[in-house]
């Protein structure tokens, strides 16, 4: 049995849940590599990543690279000896970093590969209408999610749930199939399966302004779906407009009411209490939203104070 020395690589919230599980297992983390610190919010006031904020908290070494092919930062890497490194939620790696060590370079994926590579399995694997996913190891290769599969394991999506709740107990199954994968990999028992392509595979593309806009004219489903995978962040969206104003809203929660009317699709029916978008086979009921310059309300907070005419309208 080779004792691991590994080197972590990652930066959001995800990765810190993978990270931690790996220090309480008691392995043995010679270093971590996160992003470099950037300036964010309308102060723009320097923001650390969450993997950095965990690493000083808990005194691991910490790299912080803009060119992960600087010699100067090769060097570094290279003196801190590790035999394995492990990627969750990082971005692409040269050759020259994920070749070195002894054991290889790891990737924890949050989906069942080859379904959704790239950047936001979480979100697409819900838009799409999908009830189960899961979380994939795999070793790096030279392209984006595509190496050679280590293990998998698939957990249900649940009907009601959306992306913040689905990221939570993705990060717990991944945790555990990390240790799981470190397991295997520390007692030389490693068989991998390669991964298949074809025409079937779905993508999980980057988020943008655009793939998040709702399109009132789809299906309940679809719709509400949307709402579901990009809930809390980076948030649905639409335009809003009533009387002579247009307002760009985010929805966060919503429930998909089936029933007959005749109102225009995209027409807002509000009362003291609820807000409806009609769509083609009945309604969007809002439940939680977001007004521009304003906090995320609850609809029937948010009714206290505003009041919205019989010709409002989403779009």
């Amino acid at each position: 049995m080779e004792k691991l020395r590994i080197i972590f690589m990652g930066t959001p919230e995800f990765a810190v849940g993978i990270l931690n599980t790996i220090i309480k297992k008691n392995y043995d983390v010679v270093g971590v590599i996160t992003a470099a610190d950037k300036p964010a919010g309308r102060g723009q006031k320097i923001k650390y990543s969450a993997v950095k904020e965990y690493a000083l908290a808990n005194n691991l070494t910490l790299l912080q690279p803009t060119n992960l092919k600087d010699e100067s930062f090769l060097t570094e890497l290279k003196a801190l000896n590790a035999n394995l490194q492990i990627v969750v939620a990082f971005r692409m790696l040269p050759k020259v970093v994920w070749e070195m060590p002894s054991l290889g370079t790891f990737n924890l994926h949050a989906s069942l590969l080859p379904n959704y590579r790239g950047a936001a399995p979480i979100n697409w694997a819900i838009i799409n209408g999908e009830t189960k996913t899961g979380v994939t190891t795999f070793f790096i290769d030279d392209k984006i999610d595509t190496g050679a599969m280590i293990l998998n394991s698939e957990i249900a999506i649940e009907p009601e749930e959306n992306a913040g709740q689905l990221h939570d107990r993705l990060m717990l199954l991944g945790s555990e199939t990390v240790i799981d994968t470190l397991k295997i990999i520390e007692n030389g028992n490693v068989t991998t399966t390669i991964q298949e392509d074809d025409a079937e595979i779905k993508t999980a593309y980057k988020l943008n302004k655009e793939n998040c806009k709702i399109d009132w004219t789809k299906s309940g489903d679809e719709i509400n779906n949307l709402i579901r995978g990009l809930s809390p962040y980076p948030a649905s969206w639409c335009f809003l407009k009533d009387k002579d104003e247009e307002l760009s809203i985010k929805i966060y929660e919503a429930k998909l009411v089936s029933e007959s009317h005749s109102y225009e699709v995209g027409s807002l029916i509000s009362s003291k209490k609820e807000i409806k978008i009609a769509i083609k086979e009945g309604f969007i009921q809002l439940l939680s939203l977001q007004l521009p310059g304003k906090k995320r309300m609850q609809v029937a907070e948010l009714l206290n104070g505003i009041t919205f005419t019989d010709s409002a309208k989403v779009y």
